[in-house]
């Protein structure tokens, strides 16, 4: 059974965070943006810190928005009611943002998937090959706003 919520000062958090890292509130969960080159050592030290201890990565998704894609990372305490959502934008046409399998078992799959289905390249994965499509879907991406589905047409 989880416990109790314990409050996380948020701003504190960031104030600490080893790298630049924007609060968004408003949100249903706390909301961190990070640039992508600084996302290793954001999720290490939300892994590490003693107030945080986020050991489990529980979905990693992307959103394409067209001109470029976005990462979201929902993190949280497996024993204490504590989430937050990382987010970190990536240039479309190059997607890649570092690995977190090596922080997080559970990246393991996720990114393999994001991977098939957008394109992202997760640097320093221990085996980023496709997870769910058949072998010679490597590269065409079917969740991107852009592929195209011979078979059904749809066009966005």
């Amino acid at each position: 059974m989880n416990e109790p919520q314990t409050a996380v000062d948020w701003e504190a958090v960031v104030a600490h965070a080893p790298v630049p890292v924007q609060l968004i509130s408003g949100t249903p969960w706390p909301e961190l943006h990070v640039e992508a080159p600084n996302w290793p050592d954001l999720a290490q030290f939300l892994r590490t810190a003693p107030e945080l201890q986020l050991d489990y990565l529980f979905c990693l998704t992307c959103v394409d928005w067209k001109t470029h894609l976005t990462m979201v990372y929902h993190l949280n305490h497996s024993r204490q009611e504590r989430v937050v959502v990382v987010k970190s934008q990536l240039d479309r046409d190059q997607p890649q943002i570092a690995s977190v399998a090596g922080i997080w078992r559970t990246a393991e799959f996720h990114e393999r998937e994001v991977f098939e289905m957008f394109g992202v390249q997760f640097l320093g994965h221990p085996d980023l090959r496709l997870l769910i499509l058949p072998e010679g879907w490597e590269g065409r991406n079917p969740l991107r706003k852009d592929y195209e589905d011979p078979v059904n047409m749809i066009r966005l």
